[in-house]
């Protein structure tokens, strides 16, 4: 958990910057993540995020100044840079609707896959660092190797070995140009204006130029597990054709595109289970233990041998 003055300063900067814009503001207030990564909190239809410690001010600005830029589909910021707090970056963003995790028949995989298409044809600013998709995954990785013994960790750390050098992050990725949002998943859409304006893309931390397909990994990644319906894929997958998204092929098997990338991707989840088991003192759940043998699979045969075929 954060440090009380931190997470105290924070609602209190929230506050301020709500009643800028609307000073008969009803002042509701709550907590809406504290991790050791980031903490956010919302007043009213304000919300204000701490980054993760050592978060790089050049790296963070231009990502804040690209979502201002495109408005239509990231969450445009509310402030044009970070603002320092007990050293820790802050950024002040509208609030909007999250994607309701209770109700998964109104999944909007079809704005996640338009959004995301949108977002790879518009072209990258030259300031904008790498996607730091691979760096977290090297990261789960590395967490998990610190974590202590357990029977997973040998096929995750398999399936990791499997992998090319730019998907763990030792060297350069083979797009370094197209603009990608680094971290997919349904919660990074909200509606906005809330609660029921048009989808949005949010969290911009990583955000940058890097291979395309990996933002499609990670539900390509659940659907190759069994762990995402083929309906629901199929629904995203089109979405992101239909706008003509330059990660897959307009048609046919997307898989030659992203095999790699939803392997690593499978590998940073399975990384982070098992790491968030050991923490806890339990035993995997199901889909936990699923996810490490798709890592054991995934272990015993070559990327270039199974593209054109989910596992």
């Amino acid at each position: 958990m954060t440090a009380y003055p931190l997470l105290a300063e924070l609602s209190r900067r929230a506050g301020a910057k709500a009643h800028e814009a609307t000073p008969a503001c009803p002042c509701g207030a709550a907590t809406l993540a504290d991790r050791p990564d980031a903490t956010v909190v919302r007043h009213a239809d304000t919300v204000a995020k701490a980054h993760a410690p050592g978060t790089d001010p050049a790296g963070l600005t231009p990502r804040l100044a690209l979502a201002a830029r495109l408005p239509d589909i990231l969450l445009a910021p509310l402030a044009p840079a970070p603002a320092a707090l007990h050293g820790r970056l802050v950024t002040f963003w509208p609030y909007g609707t999250p994607v309701d995790p209770d109700d998964p028949d109104l999944a909007p995989w079809e704005a996640a896959g338009t959004l995301l298409a949108r977002l790879h044809r518009t072209p990258a600013p030259t300031a904008l660092p790498q996607m730091r998709g691979p760096a977290k995954a090297a990261h789960a990785v590395a967490r998990l190797r610190a974590a202590g013994p357990h029977p997973a960790v040998a096929p995750v750390l398999g399936a990791w070995h499997t992998l090319p050098a730019w998907a763990r992050a030792e060297a350069p990725m083979p797009d370094t140009t197209t603009l990608c949002h680094g971290d997919l998943h349904l919660g990074q859409l909200v509606r906005h204006p809330a609660p029921d304006g048009p989808w949005r893309l949010i969290d911009v931390d990583d955000l940058g130029v890097g291979v395309p397909a990996w933002d499609l990994a990670r539900p390509a990644a659940w659907y190759a597990c069994g762990l995402l319906p083929p309906g629901e894929w199929t629904r995203f997958l089109a979405a992101y054709r239909a706008q003509g998204g330059p990660a897959v092929p307009v048609e046919g098997d997307p898989w030659a595109a992203l095999d790699v990338p939803a392997r690593a991707l499978t590998v940073q989840t399975a990384a982070r289970s098992v790491t968030k088991s050991l923490a806890e003192g339990r035993a995997l759940d199901e889909v936990e233990q699923c996810l490490v043998d798709a890592c054991a699979r995934m272990g015993s045969v070559p990327p270039q041998l199974t593209a054109g075929r989910a596992k």
